[in-house]
């Protein structure tokens, strides 16, 4: 597969359970097993280092479970943040034993380590957020990030090894604490879309590091605290506070450090499941915190890290692969379920999370397409173990009882891949991007279910959202909202159309269905190893990884293309420029006259970027159609009557005002955010006069697109 021999590959994270079922707790565990199998395949070694998490004594029963001769005694020093930790001592001292034992299996020597704090929660792993503030098993993933370590160094040594770990929040000392040792070359993979800017209490992580012979320098981890003061304008204030509603941003206090930070300064290469994650954490391109984000610190970190970034992918299971669901019975699955089989049938599985997952809106939608007469079965899988708490779901199974079916328990896999299989259609309405890779929407089209989705960066590689000759299915626009309205009406519209494409063009229909199978089992394990392989291969032969020009062009990051690339690339970065509306930029390539100049205009207008519409206007105005310039300078005039001060633009399905709130406590504000009254096609009322109701004389406005695309205007009234 690639030149290097054999590497020893270390796999380490908080829960490596995928070797035994009865430990499963997350989707991160089965990665791990099913990439470190598919290494070990390709003739590495693998070791992998996880918790023990107090189930030893369960293992022995299944496993033949090694002592091995390892004792470390340590005490670790935790500084708790005295605003979150009342009443606790300012610095707590943990006195820790730990062991470590080993399985062997299938080729992969896994390594589980034990003391007071990584055995407890033996049921769930996870200590629960209420802990924070509380009770110190809180700090078990801390726990482990220092024995891991601490582990590494001594059972390891000097042996070279790929330190492979997952999720930031739960390694960010590792990369940090590794970064001096020529023996271990760090690899993070980032598995899902926590907030980027995502902080943890810095002189917690600084004594830490200090503990772990691996001091960090005053300051080098980033300038602390400087995103917290990202508000000092009215405008970014506004932006920052709203993001607590988006969950892409939280602001933290001055004395805080970003864990994406730690990560990507001190790891050697920085792992995605999917392209479109990669490019989705790289820009937050058309999301309303794409603004903001390019005013912190944090963005300067991905800039100056994004040459350690890969796609190492992700996969399908091979149980779902093996079968392509062509022995289900239709009549038997759906009629069992005591669902009409000769409906078209729409198939959801995920867990529980209604916005996450967007299932409140997938309910709503589903409730009115069947009140309005559509025809159809709705097969849909919310996953929790404490069952379903919203009256709304239940509401809506009692209202079509001979058309919803929803299940919240666990259920063996193959009576999942039968309801895959006996399924026309599967429905992935995801919310605020945090999807990855989905696997559940991959695991359904690889049975032929045509895909029902969010257009969303992380599972683009899916095509539900592709133009031909690659479309797979129908999508909706992203959304960033709670409880959104305007993502129910998407979703009704396009369970009408897939029921319309079902029903009168049943060819068209099998051509989506085949492709989307066809596309879903190109993710192979083997061929995720063969990714990550390629990448480990070139750390290890010493080879520096760099950032391809391709990938600061799709970016908009024309200031790091080398000076060769504006000549031999010209017109892809022209026309790149064309697309984003950048007339700084195309200037470089071409004058900015005639049809380019209107063309810029109509795409930064397209994007509701009047910024770069009102540079357009002042350097270029000979060239923009006057009509042009008076919509753009007409976005917010005022009307006599009845209706008042209008907001005018013709792409905004949606426009919020955001006020910001005070921040009182040191921590976070809450904005108030104030939905304007739509009054005709793309218009808005606002206040009437400034200060109405609180609001000052500059409004900051929130736009929701018919693209999808969020974008921020503010605007002076009055």
């Amino acid at each position: 597969m690639i030149t290097v021999s054999q590497m020893h590959i270390i796999e380490t994270y908080f829960e490596c359970c995928g070797f035994d079922h009865t430990m499963l707790q997350g989707g991160t565990s089965v990665y791990l097993w099913n990439l470190s199998r598919a290494f070990a395949r390709e003739g590495h070694r693998v070791s992998l280092v996880s918790p023990a998490h107090g189930r030893l004594d369960d293992l022995r029963r299944r496993h033949e479970v090694e002592d091995l001769p390892y004792e470390d005694s340590h005490t670790l020093p935790l500084v708790l943040d005295p605003r979150v930790w009342r009443g606790f001592e300012e610095t707590t001292h943990l006195g820790l034993r730990t062991t470590a034992h080993r399985i062997r299996k299938e080729g992969v020597d896994l390594y589980l380590l034990s003391n007071e704090y990584l055995d407890r929660l033996s049921d769930s792993f996870y200590p629960p957020y209420s802990a924070k503030g509380r009770d110190l098993t809180f700090f078990k993933p801390l726990v482990f990030q220092a024995d891991c370590v601490r582990f590494l160094r001594a059972w390891f040594g000097d042996e070279r090894a790929i330190v492979h770990m997952h999720e930031p929040y739960y390694h960010y000392l590792l990369p940090a604490a590794l970064r001096d040792d020529p023996t271990k070359q760090v690899v993070s993979t980032v598995q899902s879309n926590m907030p980027i800017t995502k902080k943890v209490h810095a002189p917690k992580v600084h004594r830490l590091l200090e503990a772990l012979d691996a001091p960090l320098a005053t300051g080098a981890e980033g300038e602390v605290g400087r995103d917290g003061d990202s508000g000092t304008g009215g405008a970014l204030t506004a932006m920052s506070q709203y993001q607590q509603r988006t969950h892409l941003h939280y602001e933290y206090p001055r004395d805080y450090v970003g864990v994406y930070e730690l990560v990507a300064e001190h790891a050697d290469l920085v792992d995605f499941l999917s392209p479109g994650q990669r490019d989705f954490y790289t820009t937050f391109q058309d999301t309303p915190f794409e603004r903001l984000f390019r005013e912190l610190d944090v963005y300067g970190t991905v800039r100056r890290n994004a040459y350690k970034g890969f796609v190492g992918g992700c996969a399908i299971s091979d149980t779902w692969l093996a079968d392509d669901g062509g022995g289900v019975d239709r009549d038997e699955v759906l009629g069992g379920l005591g669902l009409d089989p000769g409906l078209p049938t729409f198939f959801h599985n995920a867990r529980y999370a209604v916005e996450h997952k967007g299932q409140r809106e997938l309910l709503r939608a589903v409730d009115r397409v069947l009140g309005d007469g559509l025809a159809a079965n709705f097969v849909l899988r919310c996953v929790s173990p404490v069952g379903i708490d919203d009256p709304l779901f239940h509401e809506v199974e009692r209202r079509w009882p001979d058309r919803v079916r929803i299940q919240s328990a666990r259920a063996e896999e193959d009576a999942v891949r039968a309801y895959a299989a006996a399924a026309d259609f599967c429905v992935f309405p995801s919310k605020f991007e945090m999807d990855t890779f989905l696997i559940a929407q991959g695991e359904a089209m690889a049975h032929g279910a045509v895909p029902v989705a969010t257009d969303q960066c992380g599972t683009s590689h899916f095509h539900h959202a592709s133009p031909e000759p690659l479309a797979t299915g129908l999508s909706v626009p992203r959304s960033f909202a709670e409880d959104d309205d305007l993502l129910v009406t998407a979703l009704a519209e396009r369970l009408r159309d897939a029921t319309e494409l079902l029903e009168k063009d049943p060819e068209r229909y099998g051509e989506l269905s085949a492709r989307s199978a066809a596309v879903a089992r190109t993710f192979t394990w083997e061929d995720c190893a063969r990714r990550h392989l390629e990448a480990f291969g070139s750390l290890w032969r010493g080879e520096r990884p760099v950032l391809e020009a391709r990938d600061a062009l799709r970016w908009g990051w024309f200031d790091l293309l080398p000076e060769h690339v504006w000549t031999e690339h010209r017109e892809e970065i022209a026309e790149a420029a064309l697309e984003l509306g950048d007339p700084k930029v195309y200037a470089r390539c071409a004058p900015v006259e005639g049809e380019a100049a209107r063309r810029l205009f109509r795409s930064a207008w397209l994007r509701a970027d009047f910024a770069s519409c009102e540079r357009l206007l002042r350097d270029h105005g000979d060239h923009v159609p006057a009509e042009k310039a008076d919509l753009l300078r007409s976005r917010h005039g005022s009307e006599d009557g009845e209706r008042g001060a209008v907001y005018r633009f013709a792409h905004a399905l949606r426009v919020e005002m955001v006020v910001p709130g005070v921040n009182v406590d040191g921590w976070r504000a809450a904005p108030r955010v104030v939905p304007l009254t739509r009054i005709g096609p793309g218009e808005f009322s606002l206040p009437r006069t400034p200060g109405e109701d609180g609001t000052p004389a500059s409004a900051v406005l929130l736009l929701t697109l018919d693209s999808g695309r969020s974008a921020w205007d503010t605007v002076r009234h009055g």
